[in-house]
């Protein structure tokens, strides 16, 4: 294999894979953050972000940016509303991706850190996929300590997700979270490990 192994890296809500995509950036290996990229695509300038405001009256921010709160109320509970934002904005998603993956051409693995991979088919363009993971317990209480969270939010932000236990069915590789920085460390260690195994093979 001639191109990067391309690892999708994928998980719940509050399962640590914002940790994880760290891991593998300390061990020098080129992340794509899927959230990042929406994040700067959002901001003033952005090039989602006037076809958020022309689409969603109300969604931006004086600055130019947009505005998150009024753009998830706009978006919260209508499914055809949320339709239309993920078509405006997962083809610009895309292109960032494909110009990362452009960028890491000589890498060895790249990781696409996607947190809707599965829910987006996005796992087809990937050589295996690594699930990020925790028990629903650990989940929860990491979810809820954040601010401004609640019960309902967090309900409706898992209506959304792929169960756990699917994800943790259709993945190649499992990294726990729950059981410390050393053993989640050593996870991503042998995913790797793995990679590098499987590409050279």
């Amino acid at each position: 294999m001639s191109r990067p192994f391309i690892l999708g890296l994928t998980g719940s809500i509050g399962m640590g894979k914002s940790a994880t995509a760290a891991m593998f950036r300390a061990r020098h290996v080129p992340v794509h953050d899927a959230d990042a990229c929406v994040h700067a695509l959002y901001g003033p300038g952005g090039a989602a972000a006037i076809a958020i405001g022309e689409a969603f009256p109300g969604t931006l921010a004086p600055d130019g940016s947009v505005d998150r709160t009024a753009l998830r109320n706009a978006v919260l509970g209508d499914t055809e509303r949320l339709r239309r934002l993920e078509s405006l904005v997962h083809p610009l998603v895309r292109r960032a991706r494909d110009e990362f993956l452009a960028i890491h051409a000589a890498s060895a693995l790249v990781v696409l850190d996607v947190p809707l991979l599965f829910e987006t088919g996005g796992e087809a363009g990937c050589d295996a996929v690594a699930v990020v993971t925790a028990p629903p317990e650990v989940q929860r209480a990491r979810v809820l300590a954040r601010p401004g969270m609640t019960e309902e939010a967090f309900g409706q932000i898992l209506a959304k997700q792929m169960p756990d236990a699917e994800k943790r069915r259709r993945a190649d590789y499992l990294i726990e979270t729950d059981r410390g920085f050393p053993h989640a460390e050593a996870q991503v260690d042998a995913v790797i490990a793995a990679a590098a195994a499987r590409r050279a093979g």
